[in-house]
C-alpha cells in the first residue's frame, strides 16, 4: 500500500484563536496621545471614555459645554452631561467657577490627560529589576508631544461623601414617593452635588422633592438617574438677588423722640418739639 498524499496545504496556525488583532502604523502628524489608564478605565462608561478622548484632541480654547458637544454628537445633552460628571469624578475634567470683574460668573473647563492619582503613581520610584538585569525601556517610534502643564491651583475632584448629607438623604428618599426612582448608591453620590446646588440657592427640600417627583411619565422609568440629572440641570432656579444696601434703610421709619414741650412721643430724625408744639409756638 502506498501512503496517502495530502493535496491541500495545512492551514497556518494563528497565534490567537479569537480576539482582536492589531495592525499598528506610526502616526507622524494629526494625532493625540491617550493613556491606557483612560482607554481601559474600569469604572468609566464608553461614552465618558470617548468624550474624554475627544476633549483631549481639541485645540486650546475650544468650547466643551453640554450644548456645544450635543451639537456635534448624537448622544444628546443628558448622556453628555452624565459623561462629563463621570470625568469630573475621576479627575479627567474640572469645571471651576470664577467671578469676573463685571460681576458675572463663568465656568472654566480644564482637561487633564492624566489625573492627579495617575501623576503620583508615575512619579513613584521604579522597582528594582529581577535577577539583577537592567530594565531596557522600549523605544518610542514617534516623539510624544509636549505635556500639558497642570495648573497648581486647579481643585481636586470632590470625593464621594462618607457620611450621608441632606442632599444624599433627599435623593435616597425619592423612592418613597415613587418606587421607580430607586437609585443606586453610586448614582446618589453622583447627583448629590446637583441637589446641594439647589439647597445653596435657598430652595427648600420639599420643593426639590416636588420638582423631581411631579409629572413623571406613566411608562416604566428605565434610567431614573438620567431623568433626575436632566431635571436638576434644566430646572435649576437662579440665585436669590441680593437687595442693594440702601434698600433696607429706604423705608425705615424715623426713630421715636420725646417732645421738649409736651413730653409726647413723636417720630423725627432729630430731637425737638412735636408738630402741635411747633404750631402753637408759631401762633404765639
Amino acid at each position: 500500500m502506498t501512503d496517502k498524499q495530502r493535496n491541500a496545504p495545512s492551514r497556518p496556525k494563528s497565534r490567537h484563536s479569537s480576539g482582536v488583532t492589531h495592525v499598528n502604523e506610526p502616526h507622524y502628524d494629526n494625532f493625540t496621545v491617550v493613556g491606557n489608564h483612560l482607554a481601559q478605565h474600569p469604572e468609566l462608561s464608553l461614552t465618558a471614555i470617548g468624550l474624554a478622548t475627544h476633549i483631549q484632541s481639541l485645540p486650546e480654547g475650544t468650547p466643551i459645554g453640554i450644548k456645544a458637544l450635543a451639537a456635534k454628537f448624537r448622544e444628546g445633552e443628558i448622556r453628555i452631561a452624565a459623561a462629563l460628571r463621570e470625568l469630573e469624578e475621576h479627575g479627567y475634567l474640572a469645571r471651576p467657577r470664577e467671578r469676573l470683574q463685571s460681576g458675572q460668573v463663568r465656568t472654566r473647563a480644564i482637561s487633564y490627560n492624566k489625573p492627579r492619582s495617575a501623576v503620583r503613581a508615575a512619579a513613584a520610584p521604579l522597582a528594582e529589576p529581577e535577577h539583577g538585569l537592567a530594565a531596557t525601556p522600549e523605544p518610542d517610534p514617534v516623539p510624544p508631544p509636549a505635556p500639558v502643564a497642570v495648573p497648581a491651583s486647579a481643585p481636586e475632584p470632590p470625593p464621594a461623601p462618607d457620611r450621608p448629607t441632606p442632599a444624599a438623604d433627599l435623593l435616597a428618599g425619592l423612592r418613597a414617593h415613587d418606587p421607580r426612582l430607586l437609585l443606586a448608591e453610586r448614582d446618589v453620590h453622583r447627583l448629590t452635588p446637583a441637589v446641594t446646588e439647589w439647597l445653596e440657592r435657598g430652595v427648600p427640600p420639599t420643593v426639590i422633592t416636588h420638582s423631581l417627583t411631579s409629572g413623571l411619565p406613566q411608562d416604566p422609568i428605565k434610567h431614573p438617574a438620567a431623568l433626575l440629572s436632566h431635571r436638576l440641570a434644566t430646572q435649576l432656579p437662579p440665585h436669590i438677588p441680593v437687595p442693594p444696601a440702601h434698600a433696607a434703610t429706604a423705608h425705615r421709619p424715623a426713630p421715636l423722640q420725646t417732645c421738649d414741650g409736651c413730653d409726647r412721643a413723636f417720630r423725627a430724625p432729630e430731637p425737638g418739639r412735636c408738630r402741635d408744639c411747633r404750631t402753637s409756638a408759631a401762633v404765639a
